[in-house]
């Protein structure tokens, strides 16, 4: 078989997937996983070595490098997993390592919303976008952020923790040790446990599923809808407020019920980014949808290692 194709690997709280991805950004094999983080970190390795050989296979290529998705805390550079809240016990675990074990061939780990940033700008909606965030709303929040064509990276190549400013100190306790930051008021958990708290008897209701009783005009459903939308509204008014930027994507879980929010999230900016002209920041969904993770991951690789393995032949 022939090196064309890049595997790729998008590790979440939720699912593990892997892939067979083209230079352009075509997935031509596909598979997933559980997560399983208590398992262990050796064992999700595992798990994503083996899927990527069945992407291979039942791509009819090998891969010319492994690009990887997946939360922070993490050393990009390194592959090294820091203290992620939805991966607990994976702290330390080698990415780069392991799969280089297991495949021979260069890897590229990256923040999972700094390799959807790299995909949407390259190869989604938004190309050309100068000054682009692209965010998450999932089981976590994250953004990642394009300046000028490139990908921003904090101090020692640190990924800002944008899901992690406070918008509320006196809100609910958060993993990261603050109070009323905005994963822990906007993720998709945020709303199982605001349902929790009002209606104990209704039990632990997934966003998804909140999201589906408030289109049948369940009530508190679709209270729980309106805070969603105000609070995922205010982080971007401050994202806009900061960075000014020509466009926000928005994407992750709880943005596939995007229409119940979008008013909502649009009124809170126009009332809150009131310094900078937040009218001439576009919001919109990201463009590649399901296969933006895996697209990302496959970017990553191709940002780290792509023109370095063509002009090596």
């Amino acid at each position: 078989m022939n090196s064309s194709l890049i595997g790729a690997v998008d590790i979440g709280g939720t699912k593990i997937a892997a892939g067979a991805v083209t230079d352009g950004g075509e997935i031509v094999a596909q598979t997933e996983c559980p997560t399983a983080p208590h398992d262990g970190f050796a064992a999700a390795m595992e798990r994503a070595a083996a899927m990527l050989r069945e992407c291979a296979r039942l791509a009819g290529a090998d891969y010319r490098g492994i690009g990887v998705a997946c939360p922070s805390p993490l050393d990009p550079f390194h592959g090294i997993v820091g203290d992620v809240g939805t991966l607990p016990g994976w702290q330390g675990g080698n990415i780069v390592a392991a799969l280089c074990h297991e495949f021979h061939l260069p890897v590229a780990v990256e923040n999972d919303a700094d390799a959807a940033a790299l995909a949407e700008s390259t190869w989604g909606a938004v190309q050309g976008s100068d000054r682009f965030l692209y965010v998450t709303i999932s089981t976590g929040v994250g953004a990642g952020i394009i300046l000028s064509g490139k990908l921003y990276r904090g101090v020692e190549g640190t990924h800002p923790e944008i899901g992690h400013h406070v918008l509320d100190w006196s809100g609910p306790l958060c993993y990261c040790g603050a109070r009323g930051c905005w994963e822990v008021l906007a993720a998709g958990p945020a709303m199982t446990a605001w349902v929790l708290e009002q209606c104990p008897e209704r039990g632990e209701l997934p966003a998804a599923a909140i999201c589906a009783l408030a289109r049948r005009g369940d009530e508190l459903a679709c209270r729980a809808v309106e805070r969603e939308g105000f609070y995922i509204g205010l982080g971007l008014a401050n994202l806009i407020t900061m960075f000014a930027p020509d466009t926000i994507a928005l994407g992750g879980g709880v943005m596939r019920s995007a229409d119940l929010f979008m008013d909502r999230i649009r009124e809170v900016i126009r009332d809150v980014a009131t310094q900078v002209p937040a009218c001439k920041t576009a919001i919109t969904l990201a463009s590649l949808g399901p296969a933006l993770g895996l697209a990302g991951a496959a970017r990553a690789w191709l940002h780290r290692y792509g023109f370095r393995s063509e002009s090596t032949g």
